[in-house]
């Protein structure tokens, strides 16, 4: 279950942030949520995301790990989405059919 959900925070934050850069009014709601999130890196570098709510710690984590690693988080964007084969020039045919089958028949993403 953690994994659904950690994907569709994942896509909802991308997707969102995608918009919110065509609109001002948009960015200007997307700053008033990141002035509620602190974001300490320790001396190895670890993020300790501090929030007001839940929903503003999982946006400081979301942002903190894109500043780590974004590759692995638009990657795994793609895949959750079910275009892996698209960006990868269908090498990975099976991949997408075993998702599109198992979605369709078990309610996976």
């Amino acid at each position: 279950m953690f994994n659904k959900l950690s994907y569709f925070v994942i896509a909802a934050a991308l997707f969102s942030i995608t918009v919110a850069a065509q609109s001002p009014k948009e960015l200007s709601r997307w700053q008033a949520k990141a002035e509620n999130v602190d974001i300490i890196r320790d001396d190895f570098g670890i993020p300790h995301v501090y929030g007001k709510t839940d929903a503003d710690a999982v946006f400081g984590l979301l942002y903190a790990q894109c500043e780590d690693d974004f590759n692995r988080v638009e990657q795994n964007y793609i895949w959750a989405t079910g275009r892996l084969a698209d960006v990868l020039h269908r090498r990975f045919d099976r991949r997408r059919y075993r998702k599109d089958f198992y979605g369709k028949n078990q309610g996976v993403l």
